[in-house]
């Protein structure tokens, strides 16, 4: 078991955390969640000892082994692929060096003979004699063949380096286990190998995920970091928000009706204060009107923007047509004669191993590079706007706030008007005329959303939109395509997002492996994966 007595921190006059109390018991795992910046990783990071509490502590069984997924991807670059793994469990991994550097001595002296001894002894009480062959089959499990073992870190892409950290860090059955978003850049297999995992884990699990069919999918329990608290819930994260939603419900309903009984009361003792004959009755009012209670509704830390598309024209029958289209990156082809059709109602998403290759065919699409050869057309009634991974060339320039940089995406000029589209973004007040070069991913996303909407596209290219944003503003982004009446053609990791927004698939291996009008989960049941 990990929990937490009394915990606070603050950062720069903000309040974080103050005084939690939780407890994370084993054979559960806990979902770490809350708005941007409420200090989900920071309170991770409290919880492996890696930052210091202003008060209070973490409070940890001496004997449990607690495991972290690393976010350093240069850190184990000048070792090999499987000592990474192993070193997941350093007491065993420090067991190993040492014992390979007595037995490589030539001076081997009855010291060493003794030290061995006792080194073979807690190596085996270790599990180390399966230690290799496991970490080998976790990694296979993940994706990295045989032949990648005895690499070098440095020598992987950043996908294969991704998929050797989890490893690293779920390597042993560690008895406490913290992943703060272990399904980034993990490609669907991998996932769906994670969630078996978790999901079958004895152990203790606090999870960080902006993924919520992940999060569905593996917890137990929600952790809801909010009003500077954390607190526990039974359940995976559906369950939490509904039981949430409902809460909320009630205390507004109950708020509504004493609020109600109040102007009533109110109402009487105006009228009836003065009246001889009445003034008993309104004395007895006033006494039930001290006695209303009204109950606590706490300001929470979660916001959620709108997101609503209009399009400026109705869409006719002719969409898209591609013919073989061809595009080599540094040498290396991506696309080899792609072709396809886009239909009316269509909502394409993109789905294959190689993210490269999705982004270059809708960077293509959008018009924003060229295809090496082949050739596509846009019908003559399609209004486009792409949402592009990398957005930094749209905020490289000298606008001197949000509001001068949405005016010029904007028919309407108006600032008034301008800034009530930002406030309905999440950006109100001063948060308005900040500089577009210091927002954050999180904020840069939300204004690109913004230009998205002003655009009155009838047809949207969106590569990653739900990347950088909070659970609340994914939900927002996630029911504002699905009442979007256009064509979409987008890419994701997030399951819940494709399954609930695109009505055909197409995988594309370089070439189109596979293309029907079917759902995200009729696709994967076709396409199970052989590990």
């Amino acid at each position: 078991m990990i929990s937490t007595s009394n915990v606070s921190l603050r950062f720069g006059g903000k309040k974080l955390f103050e005084d939690v109390n939780v407890k994370f018991t084993p054979g559960n795992c806990y979902g770490l969640i809350g708005a941007n910046g409420a200090g989900k990783t920071t309170f991770l990071k409290i919880l492996a000892k890696e930052i210091e509490p202003n008060t209070g502590e973490v409070i940890i069984d001496p004997n449990l082994r607690l495991s972290t997924l690393k976010q350093d991807h240069y850190a184990f670059d000048e070792h090999t692929v499987l000592q990474t793994v192993l070193m997941g469990n350093q007491k065993l991994y420090q067991v190993m060096v040492e014992k390979d550097k007595l037995y490589a001595n030539p001076d081997f002296s009855e010291a060493d003979g003794v030290r061995a001894s006792e080194l073979e002894q807690t190596f085996a009480e270790l599990n180390g004699w399966e230690a290799e062959s496991e970490a080998s089959t976790m990694l296979a499990e993940l994706g990295i063949n045989e032949g990648a073992h005895q690499k070098l870190m440095k020598d992987l892409a950043g996908g294969e380096k991704v998929k050797v950290l989890l490893a690293q860090a779920l390597f042993g059955q560690p008895d406490i286990l913290l992943l703060d978003e272990p399904t980034n850049h993990l490609d669907i297999y991998a996932i769906q190998w994670l969630e078996n995992f978790l999901s079958n884990f004895q152990n203790t699990v606090i999870v960080i995920s902006h993924d919520r069919h992940f999060l569905n999918k593996v917890c137990t329990h929600i952790a809801d970091i909010d009003f500077s608290k954390v607190t526990t819930f039974s359940g995976n994260y559906d369950f939490w928000r509904e039981a949430s939603e409902l809460s909320q419900r009630l205390l507004s309903d109950q708020n509504k009706k004493s609020s109600d009984k109040a102007e009533e009361l109110k109402s009487f003792i105006q009228r009836f204060s003065a009246n001889a004959s009445k003034s008993r009755q309104a004395s007895s009012r006033q006494k039930q009107l001290e006695k209303l209670e009204f109950a606590d509704m706490p300001k929470s830390s979660r916001k959620q923007p709108f997101i609503g598309f209009e399009s400026k024209r109705e869409l006719g029958n002719d969409i898209l047509t591609v013919e073989n289209i061809c595009k080599s990156i540094d040498g290396e082809q991506v696309l080899k004669n792609i072709s396809f059709s886009m239909r009316k109602n269509d909502k394409i998403v993109l789905v294959g191993r190689n993210d490269l290759a999705k982004t270059a065919l809708l960077d293509i699409l959008a018009g924003e590079s060229t295809a090496d050869s082949g050739k596509f057309n846009w019908g003559g009634t399609t209004v486009r706007n792409y949402f592009p991974t990398d957005n930094s060339k749209y905020f490289s320039g000298d606008e001197n706030s949000i509001v001068d940089w949405l005016s010029q995406y904007s028919d309407v000029k108006d600032e008034s008007f301008i800034r009530g589209f930002l406030g309905k973004m999440l950006f109100s007040g001063n948060d308005a005329l900040k500089k577009p070069n210091v927002l954050s991913g999180g904020e840069k996303v939300r204004c690109m959303f913004s230009k998205l909407m002003l655009s009155g596209a009838n047809v949207l290219l969106l590569d990653g939109p739900t990347s950088h944003l909070d659970l609340e503003s994914i939900t927002a982004v996630n029911e504002g395509i699905k009442r979007f009446k256009g064509c979409v053609i987008f890419t994701s990791h997030d399951h819940e997002f494709i399954q609930t927004v695109a009505n055909r698939v197409i995988e594309i291996e370089q070439t189109i492996t596979y293309d029907n009008s079917i759902t995200y989960d009729e696709y994967l049941e076709i396409k199970k994966p052989l590990h």
